[in-house]
């Protein structure tokens, strides 16, 4: 049995979705016939709505690509699957940004600014320093690992004063919804479905409190040997984000509707999840790459990951984001 199939999330949900996206591309492109090329995502807007783009605006076939698209739950798992040859691309949130940073995959595109992150408490619970002695539940290695430990060592409380439990975030839903957790590292658009059990949900802690210290960039990764070794691909597919990125600066709206129409759900949610994302354009990666500015936000979390314990030492984001591949596709 492929790890892929052992990884992938086993919802109905996920399922149906991925049977919709896997239709993405063409059997022949401008060459011939066209190159598969698999590609995991996460079901939401930042994970899903360039897929979604790519599907309807017939990128893949445009550029001589057919896509076999996976869910997946988070990216760590994803990381994985890049590494064991199950998956020649994927998308990871800013949680997993340290699993590249660590050589175990490259980033290939930085896609959106995350702020959808927050540390949410049962109702009564005010602040961080009360979850001193309680449960709390969290992704591992996830961007809800990374704003519960932000807001922890914040507040100066360690993760030893309080019951970490890792759950993935299905678990997550429904342990805080059933009150078996005090408290949850956790994200939107998960977040406004505990709201519907659990209307009071207090916020104790969001992206935004942390900008001063740490962006949260959203990214599509690449496995190290897809990168070395099949370049041609690595351009078709990178122009095809690329399209796509330009798509959905221009039509949100649309993008919103498309995206809705792939995960099978209103799109007044996707609205919603939308709404605690930065996107960012083509233009704007262009000139960010250039002048050092996505380097600085990787140096960040770099720095970061040192402090949390993910990583011995910084690393240079030159040794794991190619963003000269990313520009050069555009020719």
């Amino acid at each position: 049995m492929r790890i892929s199939r052992r990884l992938l999330a086993g919802a109905a949900a996920g399922a149906i979705v991925a049977a919709l996206l896997s239709g993405c591309g063409s059997d022949s492109g401008p060459g011939g016939k066209a190159e598969e090329v698999t590609f995991g995502y996460i079901g939401d807007f930042n994970g899903t709505s360039l897929l979604a783009i790519a599907n309807d605006q017939k990128l893949w076939a445009k550029h001589g690509l057919k896509a076999d698209t996976k869910v997946f739950t988070n990216g760590p798992l994803q990381i994985q699957a890049l590494g064991a040859g199950d998956l020649d691309f994927g998308y990871i949130g800013p949680g997993a940004m340290w699993l590249p940073a660590s050589g175990q995959a490259k980033v290939v595109a930085i896609n959106t600014l995350g702020n959808a992150d927050r540390v949410i408490a049962q109702p009564g619970v005010t602040s961080i320093q009360q979850l001193k002695g309680k449960t709390v539940g969290v992704p591992e290695g996830t961007s809800g690992d990374m704003i519960l430990t932000l807001a922890l060592r914040k507040a100066g409380v360690t993760k030893q004063d309080v019951k970490i439990v890792p759950m993935d975030p299905s678990t997550i839903v429904s342990a805080f919804s059933a009150k078996k957790i005090d408290a949850a590292g956790f994200w939107y658009p998960a977040i406004a479905t505990i709201k519907k059990q659990v209307p009071d949900v207090v916020e104790l802690a969001k992206n935004e409190d942390f900008a001063a210290e740490v962006s949260f960039p959203t990214a599509f990764v690449a496995g190290n040997q897809v990168v070395a070794n099949e370049k041609a691909k690595t351009e078709k597919v990178l122009a095809v984000l690329r399209d796509a990125m330009r798509y959905r600066s221009e039509n949100m709206d649309r993008s919103i509707a498309l995206t809705a129409k792939i995960l099978n759900v209103p799109v007044d949610q996707v609205k919603a999840d939308a709404a605690n994302v930065k996107v960012l354009s083509v233009d704007e990666l262009d000139t960010m790459t250039k002048d050092g500015t996505i380097d600085k936000w990787l140096t960040g979390m770099s720095d970061y990951f040192v402090q949390a314990g993910k990583l011995k030492s910084p690393s240079d984001p030159k040794s794991y984001y190619t963003g000269d591949l990313f520009m050069a596709a555009a020719k």
